[in-house]
């Protein structure tokens, strides 16, 4: 596939880094100095020139293009690009990275002449919304319109014993709707039988139902419960998202913002949020608003630094569960290292979004692990598959493993003896090395 992507931002960069291995990719931005270290690491075209420009599209062959991808931090630059995009390459799909919610609200209404429209702010409130759901998770992410969830788990001393140091096939304990697609030890990754062993250390990969996903995470992390309140730091467009996607999901939220008239615009957008006017960096004003209390908090705000050192305090303040959005990869690492449970990138999280439209047709979704080192695809399966019509116990492993199916618009979570049909929606994790043979054979 010939790709191009305007932007070499985060988000450019990112969706580059996913794509560049098996597609003809073409980046154009304005600034050599992000332009240059694509061209050194990767074998990719780069273009020193406007996006949202009709001549310079044209310029650098955008009419070859099948797929293009607007993902600079402009909105209009991004539509700009995309509209010329269409002129210039009619058949080409346009996708563009948005801020505005109008303009998501044009595309769904059939107004906005692009082919789809991927919202960073969106994006980042459904992936915390999805931690919030799975306090114990590392990450998490949801299938087949939430019948199946994806779900990363880190197996600690504290975990259940009739999990860690017994083989697979004598652990009676696991919810049977749910199957371990993988467990990362390291930087080794092993597609698990029934001879493996699972260790305090590892990363688990599990594909299940919701409530075994749940179910999972009492087994690896014992006394964690559903998380009914929760503490947002900063009122920006990514904190209102989230703090709306919560109060959906009947989720209590207590919003701080510092800016005295933005907060007041919360207050009246999210009555039933409570706002504080407030930088959420004051000891008194944490103990007198009992912010420790809360079973989780989000730290929202625009400076990576702000986020830290609020995330470090709120737990000093007895927080439970601190979920950070992290702009720097560098910076989400520290946090790591220093006790923030869970780090959300929100341009990894609209990379990811944007990515699956250069996997093939039949691929509905992509899910990144570990910084792409591992996909996990939802993807139909053609007549013509080997894999059809085979039990599951005699299948070829070949570096991946279907964690469920979906088949008559119900999930299935199979066992050894069930048999894979044509048109059975899989919902199969590989390494991303693989991806493009995982999606010839399927």
């Amino acid at each position: 596939m010939k790709i191009f992507v305007i932007g070499a931002g985060q988000v450019g960069t990112t969706i580059v880094e996913a794509l560049h291995g098996d597609h003809d990719v073409t980046v154009l931005d304005l600034d050599p100095a992000r332009l240059t270290p694509l061209a050194y690491r990767y074998d990719v075209a780069t273009v020193e020139a406007n996006g949202a420009s009709r001549r310079s599209l044209a310029s650098a062959g955008v009419r070859d293009a099948d797929l293009v991808i607007a993902a600079t931090s402009r909105d209009e630059a991004n539509l700009v690009a995309a509209t010329f995009a269409r002129i210039e390459a009619p058949r080409a799909t346009t996708v563009i990275r948005t801020s505005n919610v109008e303009y998501i609200e044009l595309w769904r209404e059939g107004r906005l002449d692009v082919d789809f429209v991927v919202s960073s702010e969106i994006e980042t409130a459904h992936a915390i919304a999805r931690v919030i759901g799975v306090p114990a998770a590392v990450q998490t992410d949801v299938f087949a319109d939430g019948q199946v969830q994806l779900v990363e788990y880190d197996v600690t001393e504290e975990s259940s014993p009739s999990v860690v140091g017994r083989p697979l096939r004598e652990c009676t304990v696991f919810p049977t709707d749910s199957r371990v697609v993988s467990i990362i030890r390291g930087a080794s990754m092993t597609i698990p039988r029934g001879d493996a062993v699972i260790a305090a250390g590892d990363r688990l990969v599990i594909v299940g139902s919701p409530e075994a996903a749940r179910a999972w995470g009492e087994l690896l992390s014992p006394g964690e419960g559903a998380v009914e309140d929760v503490v947002v730091f900063g009122g920006g467009q990514v904190g209102v998202a989230i703090a709306r996607q919560l109060l959906e999901q009947q989720i209590g939220v207590r919003l701080i913002e510092p800016d005295r008239e933005r907060a007041r615009r919360i207050a009246e957008e999210l009555p039933r949020a409570r706002v504080y006017q407030a930088t959420g960096l004051d000891p008194d004003f944490l103990d007198r608003e009992h912010i420790g209390r809360s079973q989780a908090a989000v730290f929202a705000m625009r400076e990576d630094a702000k986020n830290h050192y609020a995330a470090t305090l709120a737990r000093v303040h007895g927080v439970e569960l601190t979920i950070a959005i992290v702009h720097d990869r560098v910076a989400q690492r520290v946090y790591e290292h220093s006790g923030v449970d869970v780090t959300v990138n929100p341009r990894e999280v609209t990379a990811e979004e944007i990515v699956r439209f250069a996997h093939d047709p039949r691929t509905q979704q992509v899910a990144m692990l570990e910084g792409d080192r591992f996909e996990v695809l939802d993807i139909t399966t053609s007549p013509s598959s080997e894999y059809v019509g085979l039990a599951f116990r005699d299948m070829p492993i070949r570096g991946a493993v279907i964690g469920a199916i979906v088949r008559d618009g119900s999930a299935v979570f199979p066992h050894s003896d069930d048999v894979l049909l044509a048109g059975d929606r899989v919902i199969v994790f590989t390494e991303a090395s693989r991806v493009p043979d995982v999606e010839k054979v399927l």
